[in-house]
C-alpha cells in the first residue's frame, strides 16, 4: 500500500501537492529581455539606458559648439600670423633687433596658439563622434579634454569665459550617473 504523498508517479493533475513536494513558482520573463539590453517587464528599471541620456547629449552638443568656437579662434590667430608676418617683411633693416625679435617671438607664440587650436579642435571633434559608441575612455577622455579647456581658458579670461562656462558643464554632465551608465554599457 502506498501513502498519499509518496506516489512513485509523481502528482497526479487536480491534486494538491503533499509534504515534501517542492511548490512551483511562477513563471517571470528574465528582467532584461529575450537578447541583450533587450526589453523587459512594464515598470522595471533597466540596468543600462537604450537611449543617450539628456546630460550626455547636452555634454555632446557643447563639445561640438567648443569646436566651433575654437575655429572662429583659429581663423583669427590665422589673420593675426598674417598680419605679424606683414609686418616683419616691413620692418627696416636698420631696425633695433629689440624689434625684430619681439617680431619674431609673437610669430611663434601665433604659431604655437593655432597648434593647441587645431588639437583641441580635433579632440572636441573627436570625443564629439565618440559618445555614440560609449566607453569608459571616451568619458575619462571628455573629462580631461573639459578640465584642459577650463585650466587654458583661464589665461585669456575675458575672452575664454565662454569656453570656461562650457569646459564646466561639459564636466558636469559627462560626470552624472546616467551619463556614467551610458558609457559603461555593455556593447555587443
Amino acid at each position: 500500500m502506498s501513502y498519499p504523498n509518496q506516489n512513485p508517479y509523481g502528482q497526479q493533475p487536480g491534486q494538491q501537492p503533499g509534504y515534501g513536494y517542492p511548490q512551483q513558482q511562477p513563471q517571470q520573463p528574465p528582467p532584461y529581455g529575450p537578447y541583450p539590453g533587450g526589453g523587459g517587464m512594464p515598470g522595471m528599471q533597466m540596468p543600462y539606458p537604450m537611449v543617450m541620456p539628456g546630460g550626455a547629449k547636452a555634454a555632446r552638443v557643447m563639445l561640438f559648439v567648443l569646436s566651433g568656437l575654437n575655429v572662429i579662434g583659429l581663423v583669427l590667430a590665422v589673420m593675426g600670423l598674417g598680419g605679424v608676418s606683414k609686418a616683419s617683411h616691413n620692418v627696416s633693416p636698420y631696425a633695433a633687433t629689440e624689434d625684430v625679435t619681439a617680431i619674431n617671438i609673437g610669430k611663434g607664440l601665433l604659431i604655437a596658439v593655432i597648434v593647441l587650436i587645431v588639437i583641441f579642435t580635433a579632440a572636441a571633434i573627436t570625443l564629439a563622434l565618440q559618445f555614440a559608441n560609449g566607453g569608459s575612455g571616451v568619458r575619462v577622455g571628455t573629462i580631461v579634454f573639459g578640465v584642459a579647456t577650463i585650466m587654458l581658458s583661464l589665461f585669456s579670461f575675458p575672452i575664454g569665459l565662454v569656453h570656461t562656462v562650457l569646459g564646466i558643464l561639459v564636466v558636469v554632465f559627462v560626470s552624472k550617473d546616467e551619463s556614467n551608465a551610458w558609457f559603461n554599457r555593455p556593447r555587443y
